[in-house]
C-alpha cells in the first residue's frame, strides 16, 4: 500500500517537473540557429527539446529494425529459427522483468500485483516451474487458499519442484488443522529431502501428536546426522519419546517390554523424572531392589520431586514410620536445603509423631516459600503438637490461598498440567514439561481475604470437626507425594 502511494506520488511529481520544464522553455528567448548552406533556421528552445526527443526515439527504432533485419538476413542464408530466436529474446526480456517485478511486490506485501505480475511472466515466459510457486505464495498472501492448493499441486508434476508442491500443500492443511494428511506430506516430504530441518521439525511434532514413538524415533535420529540437533538435546528428546512409548506399551498389558523400554529411556535421561519413576518400579518387579535405589537416588539429587519419594516408598513397603525415616535419608543426605527435602522430612516425621523435629526439618519454609503444601503441614504439625484449633485454622486458611509451589509448567505456553506428558496439551509443543513454579499472576481476592486466620480462629467448636477432616485429608495427600 505504501509503495503505490509512493509511486502515484513519483508520477504526479514528475507530470509537475514536465510541465514547469515546458512552461520554461516557452518562455525564454533566443534558440538554436541551424546553417545548411544558403540556409538558416532557428528554433525555438521547446522546438529544441521536441527533435532531440524524436531523434532519440528514432534511433532506437533504427536499432530494433536493423537488428530485425540482421535476424531475417540469417533466416534467409538457412538458419530457420533465427527470426523465432528474435521474438523469443523479446518475450522472455519482458518475462522475467514481470517475474522481476511480481517477487517485489509479495516481498513488499503485494499479494494482488503479485499474482497478476506472475500471470504476466507466465504468459511470455512459459515456465511454469518459475512462475507457479510466485502465484501460490501470492494466493496465499490474498487468503485464496484454493487457488493456492491448486497451483501447489501443479508443481508434483516436475522431480525439480515436487519437494516444493508437497511442502506447500503440507501447509495448507497444517493452516486447516488437518493433521491426518499432513502427517501423510510431511512423510513424504521427509522422504524427498531428509535434511530439511523445518520439515523434520513439523514431522517430529506431528508423530508425537499421534503417538507415533517409534517413528518420532526414527526422525529424531536423522535430526542427529544431519546435524540440525546437538547430541545432549537428541539423548534428552530420546528418551521421552523412550518414556512415552513405554507407557503404551504398558497400556497394551506387555509388562516386560514396558520395563526395558522404561530403562532405557533412564539410561538416556536419568533426570527425567518420569523415566525414572517407571525404571525404579521395573526394578522392583524384577526384584532388584538396589537397581531401584540407585535409579531414585540420582534422579533425587538432579531434581527433588514428590513422585520419587513416592517411589523410594515402595521399594520397602511394611517398616515402622521410624525405620522408613531412616532409610530416607539416603536419598535426601544431598540436598538438605532443597524446599522439597524439607518438606518430605517433615511428613515422615509427623508420620512418626515426632513433631518438634518436624517443625525443626520444615525450617523458615513457611516464610520463606509459603506453598499450600508447607502451610497444611505447619497445621499438622500444631495439631500434633496441642496447639489451640484457632491456630491450626490458622494455618490453612492460610493455606487456601498460598500458591500450590512446583507443577508441570510447558515452558512454551506455560499451561500447567496435572501429570507429566511428552507434548503440550495446550500448544502441542514437544518436550517443553518443567517441574517448577508457574509464573505468578495478578489474582483479584475478597477484600476480606487477609482477615480470614483471624475470622477462622474466632469459630465455635461446631464447625472443628470438617476443618480437621480437611487437614487430615491434606495430610494423607501429602504422604503419599500427591
Amino acid at each position: 500500500m505504501l509503495w503505490s502511494l509512493i509511486k502515484i506520488l513519483a508520477f504526479v511529481a514528475a507530470i509537475i517537473a514536465l510541465t514547469y520544464g515546458g512552461t520554461m522553455l516557452m518562455d525564454m528567448d533566443g534558440g538554436l540557429t541551424v546553417n545548411t548552406g544558403a540556409d538558416e533556421f532557428t528554433l525555438q528552445p521547446i522546438e529544441v527539446v521536441f527533435g532531440l526527443v524524436v531523434l532519440v526515439v528514432s534511433v532506437w527504432l533504427g536499432l530494433k529494425i536493423l537488428t530485425f533485419l540482421v535476424a531475417a538476413f540469417k533466416f534467409l542464408n538457412g538458419d530457420e529459427t533465427a527470426i523465432s530466436r528474435y521474438f523469443d529474446r523479446n518475450r522472455e526480456r519482458k518475462g522475467y522483468e514481470a517475474l522481476s517485478e511480481g517477487m517485489m511486490a509479495l516481498a513488499s506485501g503485494e499479494g494482488h500485483l503479485a499474482m497478476t505480475k506472475a500471470a504476466r511472466a507466465e504468459k511470455f515466459l512459459k515456465q511454469p516451474q518459475l512462475t507457479n510457486l510466485l502465484t501460490a505464495q501470492a494466493a496465499e498472501m490474498t487468503g485464496d487458499r484454493r487457488k493456492a492448493e491448486d497451483t501447489y499441486k501443479k508443481l508434483l508434476s516436475d522431480n525439480k519442484t515436487r519437494f516444493v508442491g508437497v511442502r506447500g500443500i503440507m501447509k495448507q492443511k497444517l493452516a486447516e488443522g488437518d493433521t491426518d494428511t499432513a502427517l501423510l506430506l510431511a512423510q513424504k516430504a521427509f522422504a524427498l529431502k531428509p535434511r530439511h530441518e523445518e520439515t523434520q521439525d513439523v514431522l517430529l511434532r506431528l508423530q508425537a501428536e499421534k503417538s507415533d514413538w517409534a517413528g518420532a524415533r526414527q526422525t529424531l535420529t536423522a535430526k542427529l546426522k544431519s546435524g540440525s540437533l546437538p547430541r545432549d538435546v537428541h539423548k534428552r528428546r530420546d528418551a521421552v519419546l523412550a518414556l512415552s512409548e513405554a507407557r503404551d506399551i504398558l497400556d497394551s498389558g506387555k509388562t516386560i517390554e514396558a520395563r526395558e523400554a522404561a530403562i532405557e529411556a533412564n539410561r538416556l535421561s536419568p533426570d527425567l523424572i518420569p523415566a525414572a519413576v517407571m525404571a525404579a518400579r521395573g526394578y522392583l518387579a524384577d526384584g532388584n531392589a538396589r537397581y531401584a535405589t540407585r535409579v531414585l537416588v540420582k534422579a533425587w539429587n538432579a531434581q527433588p520431586h514428590p513422585d520419587l519419594a513416592a517411589a523410594f516408598a515402595e521399594i520397602v513397603a511394611d517398616e515402622t514410620p521410624q525405620a522408613r525415616l531412616k532409610r530416607f535419608h539416603a536419598l535426601v543426605k544431598s540436598t538438605p536445603d532443597d524446599p522439597e527435602t524439607k518438606m518430605l522430612l517433615a511428613e515422615l516425621h509427623i508420620a512418626a509423631e515426632e513433631f518438634p523435629e518436624a517443625k525443626r526439618a520444615l525450617g523458615d519454609l513457611v516464610e520463606t516459600k509459603p506453598t499450600a503444601r508447607a502451610l497444611t503441614l505447619m497445621a499438622a504439625i500444631e495439631r500434633g503438637a496441642g496447639a489451640d484449633d484457632s491456630v491450626v485454622r490458622g494455618w490453612l486458611t492460610r493455606a487456601l490461598t498460598a500458591p500450590r509451589g512446583p507443577q508441570w509448567v510447558c515452558e512454551n505456553c506455560q499451561h500447567i498440567h496435572p501429570v507429566w506428558a511428552a507434548t503440550c496439551g495446550n500448544c502441542g509443543s514437544f518436550d517443553t514439561l518443567a517441574w517448577k513454579s508457574p509464573p505468578t499472576g495478578e489474582v483479584a481476592m475478597p477484600a476480606g481475604t487477609e482477615m480470614l486466620p483471624l475470622i477462622v480462629g474466632r469459630s465455635t467448636d461446631a464447625d472443628l470437626p470438617a476443618t480437621t477432616d480437611v487437614m487430615e485429608a491434606e495430610v494423607v495427600d501429602d504422604e503419599t507425594g500427591k
